[in-house]
């Protein structure tokens, strides 16, 4: 029994064992299995990923794709839509351009026929203002002339009345009356010779008509070869002239004319010897508010140019007008100044335009002809002022001067008013030389 228990015993040793060993095995098998499935599980996981991953692949390929043939169509349409803004772009460019070219254009003219209308109104204006200006010298000049014309004329039409035919005593007494109006020897007789040549071509008979012939003659010589006067700057006027014909205050007129033209002006007195000469140029000086150079009584004349030479330059005048001391025309030794003074002024202001004015007094008739021939041999004279015209019936000399000098008359004097001193004009004096009181209306 203790066998059987015994053998028992380890029989049911070994059949543990036995059954230890199968369960091990079965333990081992499942476990192979569980390995094998999760393995084939991993390699069917890894497959599934795999074919997931080309699916995705695939996939991402396919919106690659897409995407690409999206941007491309997109680019494609965008080259298109700029392809077509740019011919838009283009053809608006150029529609803007046309439309610029033509309001521009429109604007043009517009501008231009403004333009036009503006010089023709100036013109107009302009002309209007000059018709004016004439006028009023016309006027002026008719009522200064006033007793030259009647002396001129009335005895012109005084002798023609006399006479029924015209011969050659006519000529003869015509003549002798132009002289008498102060008109000169050799004016009168280069006049009237001129008359009697056209009175023999043009077969006049009437004694009547001979009037218009001369006026016509006499206007010739006042209006041949004449030039405006033209002032530019920097600008020296030397006045000079005899004692008593109104250089002093005919400078004075002068300064308010320029100074009125909007030009700067200067004095110089240079007339140290004349007493009261200094301070009467001052007067006019302050009058018309410019400036006066001057120095003591009985100083060097040259010293004073020189220093209103240096004056005009450092203040930048437009116009130097230099008074001079009353030249009697047979003193040798004051001519000889006057060379001085212009010498001066030819070295220290050589930029500068000179004019050298001469003053006459139109009141001494024939005496202001001899004047002017002596004055022109020591200077050259570029012009003539003629004073006190409106107070004598002497004012024929203007045509001897004109006509035996060629000196251009440049102003004259027609009264006693700052502004009664006009500039010369040839046409216009003649027209009121001969002019009727009811051409003046």
């Amino acid at each position: 029994m203790a066998f059987y228990n015994f053998f028992r015993r380890k029989n049911k040793n070994n059949n543990e064992e036995k059954n230890e060993e199968k369960i091990d095995e079965t333990i081992q098998e499942e476990k192979s299995e569980i390995n094998n499935d999760i393995k084939n599980e991993e390699i069917e996981t890894v497959e599934n990923n795999e074919n997931k991953s080309e699916e995705f692949i695939i996939k991402d390929t396919e919106i690659i794709d897409n995407k690409e043939n999206r941007e491309e169509k997109v680019a494609d349409s965008i080259i298109l839509e700029d392809e077509s803004n740019n011919d838009n772009l283009e053809n608006l460019e150029e529609n803007i351009k046309n439309e610029e070219e033509k309001i521009e254009a429109e604007i043009k003219k517009e501008i231009e026929e403004k333009v036009v209308e503006d010089i023709k109104e100036n013109i107009e204006n302009e002309e209007e203002l000059e018709s004016k200006k004439k006028h009023k010298f016309f006027s002026k000049v008719f009522k200064g002339l006033d007793k030259t014309r009647k002396n001129i004329l009335d005895s012109v039409e005084n002798v023609l009345k006399s006479f029924k035919s015209i011969d050659e005593e006519l000529f003869e007494e015509l003549e002798e009356v132009l002289i008498m109006a102060d008109i000169g020897v050799d004016t009168s007789v280069k006049i009237i010779n001129l008359v009697r040549d056209r009175v023999k071509k043009e077969k006049i008979s009437e004694p009547s008509e001979v009037k218009n012939i001369i006026t016509e003659e006499i206007s010739k010589i006042l209006t041949d070869n004449t030039t405006e006067l033209e002032i530019k700057s920097p600008c020296v006027i030397l006045m000079i002239g005899v004692n008593g014909v109104g250089k002093t205050t005919t400078i004075g007129k002068l300064a308010h004319k320029f100074k009125s033209d909007g030009k700067k002006v200067i004095l110089a007195a240079a007339d140290t010897f004349r007493a009261a000469a200094i301070d009467q140029l001052e007067v006019w000086g302050n009058r018309n508010n410019v400036d006066v150079i001057r120095h003591q009584e009985n100083s060097d004349p040259g010293a004073v140019v020189f220093d209103a030479i240096k004056a005009a330059k450092a203040r930048k005048a437009d116009i130097l007008i230099c008074d001079t001391a009353g030249r009697l025309h047979n003193k040798k030794n004051l001519m000889d100044e006057l060379k001085k003074i212009t010498k001066i002024i030819n070295s220290e202001y050589s930029e500068a335009q000179i004019e050298v004015f001469l003053a006459l007094d139109a009141t001494t008739g024939q005496n202001a002809l001899q004047q002017a021939k002596i004055f022109k041999e020591v200077a050259n004279l570029t012009g003539i002022v003629l004073t006190k015209l409106d107070g004598t019936a002497k004012g024929g000399v203007i045509i001897a001067i004109k006509n035996e000098l060629d000196i251009p008359v440049r102003f004259i004097g027609i009264g006693e008013g700052i502004d009664d001193l006009q500039p010369f004009d040839a046409k216009e004096f003649a027209k009121a030389l001969f002019a009727s009181e009811k051409e003046n209306k």
